[in-house]
């Protein structure tokens, strides 16, 4: 997979982001309803809540929050936490297209992943551990980045695979948006987010790729 167009500096190791710029195709709300259930369905066909720590994929993330120098088990990843509530037997909520859509990845690929608006951030960007004192605005209020891995450009950071900042919330004017994924190396491929993307969008067209990429 080809790398990101815009610069992408990894302070952190272990991880590979797989980005993707989408613009949105409305009136396709039936099928991303459809796309909801059915990757909640699988999610529970395929994982148990018992055994979620122990699978490989959430193992390797909990691994990098460690490393990072955060507690996975205090600060769960975001996609820990999604398919937690699915295997309990929560469906996937309706939010937004992009959100939706980011929402049914990380529940497939068991990732954490974040839509970000465009224009939101500006490039370069770097992947780095918090900082004492480092804080933000996040989705759920007031968000100590101290140890977390996070995003940040020129301006701080503005997203987490906990929890994004208010910065780059996608709102119901949003009609471009990044997706980035933040896959654990060796575990899961650039390659395997692109495929299950394709599928998703295959069955629910919400959105079109306008570009892919990947930085490590």
């Amino acid at each position: 997979m080809r790398p990101v167009s815009f610069p992408v500096t990894h302070e952190l190791d272990g991880w590979d982001l797989f980005w993707v710029r989408l613009t949105a195709v409305p009136g396709r709300e039936a099928d991303l309803a459809a796309l909801r259930q059915a990757s909640s369905e699988g999610a529970r066909a395929a994982l148990e809540l018992e055994s979620l720590s122990s699978h490989p994929t959430v193992a390797a993330v909990r691994g990098l929050f460690r490393a990072a120098g955060c507690d996975p088990t205090r600060y769960r990843p975001s996609s820990e936490a999604l398919l937690r509530r699915v295997l309990k037997g929560e469906d996937l909520p309706a939010i937004h297209p992009f959100v939706d859509l980011n929402n049914c990845l990380s529940a497939v690929l068991a990732v954490p992943s974040c839509a970000a608006a465009e224009e939101s951030f500006t490039p370069p960007v770097v992947l780095r551990a918090g900082r004492p004192g480092e804080s933000y605005e996040s989705l759920r209020g007031p968000f100590n980045l101290e140890g977390k891995p996070l995003l940040a450009d020129a301006a701080g950071p503005f997203g987490t695979p906990i929890t994004d900042s208010q910065r780059v919330k996608v709102t119901d004017g949003t009609r471009s948006a990044w997706l980035v994924a933040y896959l654990p190396r060796g575990v899961v491929a650039p390659e395997q987010a692109g495929k299950a993307l394709d599928e998703l969008l295959a069955a629910a067209p919400v959105a079109t790729v306008e570009e892919a990429g990947v930085s490590r």
